[in-house]
């Protein structure tokens, strides 16, 4: 009940759509389309959770301000997952089957994606992710695949990280710490895969649980393995937990990280060395000379008063990913000419071209790729304060 309750807080303070126009029109629901989001509302996930309902909700004003999809305005639905498998798919099956929705976002975490991508795919919903990236969400082996993506890929990230690790730090024998979970698996098999294909040497692979808060003796191993280099995967507050044991082994050696510190508080968790950390991301608005980044950041601003500039943003990427995947979305719906799931699918392979926030899309998504973002779109990042900056080199 109070996860509830604090959803709809969160909701409203993001200004979501479905709330505020069907309040603004008594009946106007009846005239939308209802478009749904899964993704963690509450908990350490929650300032994620909520940039990636601003960008969803951005979108969804632009769209609807041009007359909407298919003659009808789109209506945002939100449930909390609580970063939690099982609730993820009761979210899942209550936007499916009671509220009835197009399509779905997925939100943040790897484990809640991969619980939904089967009820996605046996439904024939689309279920769009805009946050989590185990490789095997969209790669999921269905005949019938109904889960696509604009976010970052595991597969994809793990070549980055391993190719920054060599470029920056000239890392020739690098470690692995990644959360136990599916998330870290994932990484662990493109990390592995990624070094093999530069021959490199790995000092081996340590895992850790979300709660621990000790980490010195995993880490104790890699560095008597002779790890010049570590590879993170974790989200924030077990990110933090790294950091700051090995503050506490007084060992500085340079971490290159996915991107689940830019999650929330780490700057705040994890102390000063949270500045050392490098981690990958998809987007950032800080030092962006784009005229649709600066748009955006304007819209933002009007929108939510609190946001005052580029570093009140953060994460940067809940919002460009989410604000893109949701104009994809409703292009691949005007595409289907229909609510029905199936042909929404197959309007995603004939999306052509589409001026976004991350890029400029061209054929984004085949029916051997449902990925919209390859390696070339992601960049290297760090903080500086709160603020997610991009690093030049």
């Amino acid at each position: 009940m109070f996860a509830s309750r604090l959803s709809r807080r969160l909701l409203i303070a993001a200004g979501a759509t479905s709330l505020t126009l069907m309040a603004a029109a008594p009946g106007f629901a009846q005239d939308t389309m209802k478009l749904g989001l899964v993704a963690a509302m509450s908990g350490q996930s929650a300032k994620s959770g909520e940039a990636i309902v601003r960008g969803l909700t951005l979108a969804v004003d632009e769209i609807n301000a041009k007359g909407g999809v298919l003659g009808k305005k789109v209506e945002l639905v939100v449930r909390d997952d609580e970063s939690n498998p099982a609730k993820g798919v009761i979210a899942a099956r209550e936007l499916v089957q009671r509220e009835k929705v197009a399509a779905f976002f997925g939100g943040l975490d790897t484990p809640v994606s991969m619980a939904i991508v089967p009820f996605a795919n046996q439904s024939k919903v689309p279920f769009i992710g805009v946050w989590a990236a185990g490789t095997a969400i969209t790669r999921n082996g269905a005949a019938e695949n109904y889960v696509f993506r604009v976010s970052a890929v595991d597969a994809l990230v793990d070549v980055a990280l391993v190719d920054y690790a060599v470029k920056k730090y000239a890392a020739k024998k690098p470690g692995m710490i990644l959360i136990n979970n599916p998330w870290g698996e994932s990484n662990e098999a493109g990390l592995k895969a990624a070094l093999a294909a530069k021959n490199m040497p790995s000092a081996g692979v340590e895992k850790f649980e979300g709660g621990d808060v000790d980490l010195v003796p995993q880490l104790t191993r890699l560095k008597d393995a002779g790890a010049d280099t570590l590879f993170m995967v974790a989200n924030v507050a077990p990110s933090a937990q790294v950091v700051k044991s090995l503050d506490r082994m007084g060992w500085n050696v340079p971490v290159v990280s996915h991107w689940g510190p830019a999650g929330g508080r780490f700057t705040e968790l994890a102390g000063p060395s949270a500045e050392k950390v490098h981690f990958i991301q998809t987007f950032s608005f800080s030092g962006n000379p784009s005229l649709k980044a600066a748009a955006v950041l304007d819209a933002l601003k009007a929108k939510y008063p609190q946001i005052k500039s580029a570093a009140d943003v953060t994460p940067a990427v809940g919002i460009a990913n989410a604000y893109d995947a949701m104009h994809l979305t409703a292009l691949a719906i005007a595409k289907a000419g229909s609510t029905d799931g199936t042909k929404i699918r197959d309007g995603f392979y004939e999306i052509g071209s589409y001026e976004g926030l991350i890029k400029t899309y061209n054929k984004p998504f085949t029916k051997d790729n449902h990925d919209a973002l390859s390696p070339s779109d992601y960049i290297f990042t760090y903080f500086k304060g709160d603020e997610i900056l991009p690093l030049t080199n």
